[in-house]
């Protein structure tokens, strides 16, 4: 920096002791001590520079945190939040500072909690998780996960707290978003896996039902030739014995017993007729559930499907069970009323088994209205008072050949069967604990 300098009176400079040079030196050194003097003034104001953008990139940094800020003295008092803070509990930065901390929490155990965190002088160096309620600008507690961590000097010494949180209503409601999708996906992946076992199942049943239709439409044809037959053989044996015979063909009837067979006879034909209808309406059901057989969709009207599966359930029980049936008139759906009597004549019959052993047997079926005005549904709810279903049945409860009851009492296929049946309505059957004990089958199917 140049200055101008004003000219030197050579008589100011004559003083006894001191020359020109002298007084030369010392106008040098003042100009020297000034020019340092405006150096520090322009290094001052580039470090106050710094420091402002310093402060401010701090403050920006606390403004863009999701997370509570709060630094505490150490009684407790506020000297520094941040945004987030100020927007939870609903005050700004400058009410905040210098109050205590304790007049942000909302209940008594959070004030002890946050007074034992900051009192404690063993605090880790990465602190101390705490869960906090503060009060929120309603009013109400609003939860927050916090961690204390202590605040030092450049000495070691203890000069306060720092506290970070962070509200935990949004974490829980991600957290229940998150388990409801996984939920859902565990459903879908065994709906999927199940459709596979049917679909491969189906197969398998489409084979066998044609090998033993052939058979059993053999075994049909002849018992009903043979019974007539029978009535042939009859009415000319007693056309003979009314003619009269020779004690010869007497013995011989005797001998061969020819009385009983005839008598004997027709009870033999009608048990293998009857053997043989079963076995063509268990092939019947395997065509119906590898989709070989479809049958023609009408209006049903499932109150009287209920009904008509209850009452023949019931003729088939040795003792009676108490069914408690609530079936409005107007739940209509669209399919075939024999295969949907089928599924609720198997789901009354497992709900009867399941009663077996119960003192007071008893068995609820609910039809009603549900579903929402772009899918109405009807549903349909068998519900017992059994002893339930264990928790590791309840995910193969529709598994082809998976049955709980003993040997020669179940197949295991009626409840595949019935599933096949209402995937094919476009329905979903499934299997639940009731709420009051036993086992609740819920069949949903499209409203017509």
């Amino acid at each position: 920096m140049s200055r101008a300098h004003s000219p030197i009176n050579p008589a100011a400079l004559s003083m006894e002791g001191v020359d020109e040079s002298t007084w030369l030196d010392v106008i040098h050194k003042m100009d020297e001590v000034y020019t340092r003097l405006i150096d520090d003034e322009v290094a001052l104001e580039q470090k106050n520079a710094e420091l402002e953008q310093s402060q401010q990139f701090i403050y920006s940094v606390l403004s863009a945190m999701s997370d509570v800020l709060i630094v505490c003295d150490q009684r407790g008092r506020i000297e520094q939040s941040n945004a987030a803070l100020c927007e939870l509990v609903g005050r700004s930065e400058a009410q905040l500072r210098g109050c205590e901390l304790a007049t942000l929490l909302a209940d008594p155990a959070s004030v002890q909690a946050a007074h034992q965190a900051m009192q404690r002088s063993d605090v880790p160096r990465k602190g101390q998780g705490i869960a906090l309620n503060f009060l929120g600008q309603d009013g109400q507690g609003v939860p927050v996960d916090a961690n204390c961590t202590p605040r030092l000097s450049a000495s070691g010494r203890h000069m306060g707290t720092v506290w970070v949180g962070r509200p935990t209503a949004e974490l829980k409601r991600a957290y229940q978003e998150l388990q409801a999708a996984h939920d859902a996906l565990k459903r879908t992946q065994q709906q999927l896996l199940h459709s596979e076992k049917m679909a491969s199942l189906g197969q398998l049943v489409a084979g066998v039902a044609h090998e033993l239709n052939n058979p059993i439409s053999f075994v049909l044809g002849n018992v009903h030739a043979l019974s007539k037959y029978s009535q042939r053989l009859r009415s000319y044996v007693a056309a003979l014995q009314a003619r009269g015979e020779d004690a010869e063909l007497q013995q011989l009837r005797q001998r061969l017993r020819i009385d009983h067979l005839l008598a004997d006879l027709p009870s033999l034909i009608e048990g293998t007729l009857e053997g043989a209808q079963r076995t063509a309406d268990i092939v019947h059901g395997l065509k119906r559930f590898s989709a070989m057989d479809p049958e023609e969709r009408k209006p049903v009207v499932l109150a009287e499907v209920v009904e008509r599966a209850i009452h023949w359930v019931q003729k088939g029980q040795p003792t009676p069970v108490q069914v408690s049936a609530v079936a409005p008139p107007n739940c209509v759906v669209l399919g075939s009323a024999g295969q949907l009597q089928q599924v609720m004549m198997n789901l009354l019959q497992n709900a009867f088994d399941a009663l077996a052993h119960t003192a007071a047997p008893q068995v609820w079926v609910e039809v009603s209205q549900q579903g929402s005005a772009e899918r109405p549904l009807v549903c349909v709810s068998v519900r017992d008072n059994g002893p339930g279903i264990a928790p590791e049945h309840l995910l193969r409860i529709f598994d082809p050949f998976f049955t709980t009851k003993p040997v020669g009492k179940g197949t295991g296929l009626g409840l595949s069967i019935s599933y096949g049946i209402v995937e094919q309505h476009g329905g979903h059957l499934s299997a639940r604990h009731a709420l009051g004990g036993g086992a609740e089958f819920c069949l949903e199917l499209p409203s017509a």
